[in-house]
């Protein structure tokens, strides 16, 4: 199954938390934040502006993506735990060099 998002809405796959501490202590899955990153798996068409137009999407399929940690709703497609929110919610988009 997959999902196309509507209108300004994204659907996320968080990130892999590390769970080694920069000192070497490994943390439980208990004791582990929720991830605040993520990588977009599916956008939106863009959002509906008052005028009728549709403001296009900042972000595509395959960016790295900071979002709050409560953000979002999550879902479970085919096994795989996804987040759907809106482009709104979204905090930055993650550019390596």
């Amino acid at each position: 199954m997959t999902l196309r998002p509507l209108h300004d809405r994204v659907i996320v796959k968080r990130l892999d938390q590390e769970t080694t501490t920069k000192s070497g202590i490994i943390l439980t899955d208990a004791a582990a934040e929720k991830p605040d990153q993520g990588e977009i798996k599916a956008v939106g068409d863009g959002k509906i502006l008052d005028d009728g137009k549709v403001r296009p999407m900042a972000v595509k399929v395959g960016d790295r993506v900071l979002f709050g940690k409560y953000s979002g709703q999550a879902v479970k497609i085919d096994g795989e735990e996804l987040l759907v929110m809106r482009e709104e919610d979204l905090f930055a988009v993650v550019e390596t060099k």
